[in-house]
């Protein structure tokens, strides 16, 4: 069963039985209360019949008349039952059943009950026994149909029956355009629902009311939805540079494997035998292309250990000796034909990082700006700290990077100029970045060309969250 007519259903049940509890009451007190009001006045017109006689007065016409307003009657009786006085119209009443004022002279005491003394019978009777002042018994009765309270009480149970069944069709009506209005959000929910398809999270739910429990629910889904889209995209970005690096990556590995796989023939088929010089030289290019795959292969493995979230050995270093390290062997390799400069710092500069990755770091900067630096160029080394951040820059003074291009000098494989490109697969700046970012640093570039360029690395000089010991 749908939850709007579970709703409706215990809704309508529920008002029923209290529409019901309460009519039952009202219906008892209300007969109750007519029941005792023919009584009580039966009883006290008796009563005050019997109190006129006690005291010696004897009841006139107009005493009779007080006594018999509102349809009671009255019926004074001698100690043998005989009628002294009554109420004209009354009905004969059958001496042998045991009537009221049998039952009050002799007990001497008042009694009640219902007799067929008038023509609206049953009537309420009140017995009194007295004894008058001469010393006879007397027997006052006083009664009084119950016709005029059964009818109001007829009337108040066709007033009751038909208030109850009315107020209950109304409630199952209420209650179920309640339910359909609680629930109409949960259907404009239902339908943006059926709507959302895999391929397109951007949808969200509708919410009427963010402060009640429905809305709050549309709200935490959309929430969910909103993070998932971002997954999705993360995923889907994630996919494509994973293709574009897998493409990029077969790309550079098929030029040196075509070279080894041309010098090797060669040497197999005619070059050992024929040519030994020419042999000696294959053998010469097939060690380079082969230095250049390991040298490919070894910054692949560094990329996916980065990606993978490889743990690093971070503690509190001196970065002026990791840079003077990295200067010493950068000029070793340059040989002089690029003039490389270590301005060393008067103080030490201590910061959280892992050593060898800095060192790392700091090479590939090195190297970077050794090759685009053109023979009696120079390359300057610095490290210092700014704003609260351990620094080490590397400057060169070649050719330059244009602006639109200086975003994208950190994507794998990208090298910006490929008619300036020495030997490399355009892995060194993406390894540097993943290296400052898994050190939660960072790794600028600036560049004017025709002047140079300039990349910093920045370190926390306080321990953070991914030190280890």
């Amino acid at each position: 069963m749908p939850i709007r007519w579970r709703l409706t259903l215990f809704i309508a049940l529920a008002i029923g039985a209290i529409l019901l509890l309460l009519g039952v009451t009202l219906f008892f007190l209300l007969r109750d209360a007519l029941l005792s009001n023919v009584e009580d006045a039966a009883r006290g017109r008796a009563l005050s019949a019997a109190q006129d006689i006690r005291s010696g007065e004897e009841l006139s016409s107009d005493d009779v008349e007080e006594l018999t307003l509102d349809g009671v009657f009255v019926i004074v009786r001698d100690g043998r039952g005989g009628i002294l006085k009554e109420t004209v119209n009354l009905a004969t009443q059958d001496e042998s059943r045991d009537t009221v004022w049998r039952r009050a002279l002799s007990s001497r005491e008042a009694a009640s009950g219902t007799a067929q003394l008038s023509r609206q019978a049953p009537d309420y009777v009140y017995a009194v026994p007295v004894d008058s002042p001469g010393g006879h018994t007397r027997v006052v009765e006083a009664g009084k149909s119950y016709e005029s309270a059964q009818v109001a009480i007829r009337a108040v149970e066709t007033v009751l029956a038909a208030g109850i069944g009315a107020a209950l069709l109304l409630s199952i009506g209420g209650a179920y355009l309640l339910a359909r209005a609680a629930l109409k959000p949960v259907d404009a929910v239902t339908s943006a629902a059926r709507q959302m398809g895999g391929d397109d999270l951007s949808k969200r739910l509708p919410v009427a009311n963010p402060r009640d429990e429905i809305g709050r629910l549309a709200t935490t889904i959309n929430a969910l939805l909103a993070r998932l889209e971002a997954a999705f995209a993360r995923r889907k970005e994630a996919l494509s540079r994973q293709r574009h690096f897998a493409a990029d990556a077969s790309h550079e590995l098929r030029t040196p494997l075509t070279s080894i796989s041309g010098h090797a023939r060669m040497l197999d088929e005619w070059a050992l035998e024929e040519a030994p010089e020419r042999a000696k030289r294959s053998v010469g290019a097939i060690r380079r292309e082969a230095d250049r795959m390991r040298d490919l292969v070894e910054s692949l493995l560094t990329l996916t250990r980065g990606d993978e979230g490889a743990p690093m050995d971070v503690g509190r270093h001196d970065l002026v000796v990791v840079a003077e390290e990295a200067a010493q062997a950068a000029q070793a390799v340059a040989d002089g034909k690029v003039s490389v400069e270590y301005v060393r710092p008067g103080r030490e500069v201590v910061a959280t990082f892992d050593r060898g990755r800095v060192l790392q770091v700091a090479s590939i900067l090195l190297d970077n700006a050794m090759k685009y630096t053109p023979e009696s160029g120079r390359v300057t080394m610095k490290v210092g700290e700014r704003d609260g951040w351990a620094a080490l820059s590397v400057s060169d003074t070649g050719v330059g990077i244009a602006e639109d291009q200086l975003p994208l000098v950190f994507e794998r494989f990208r090298r910006v100029d490929a008619a300036r490109t020495e030997t490399g697969a355009g892995l060194g700046l993406s390894i540097a970045r993943q290296l400052a970012d898994a050190h939660e640093g960072f790794l600028e570039a600036e560049s004017t060309p025709g002047k140079g360029s300039t990349f910093t690395l920045l370190l926390p000089k306080k321990p953070g969250p991914r030190e280890e010991t």
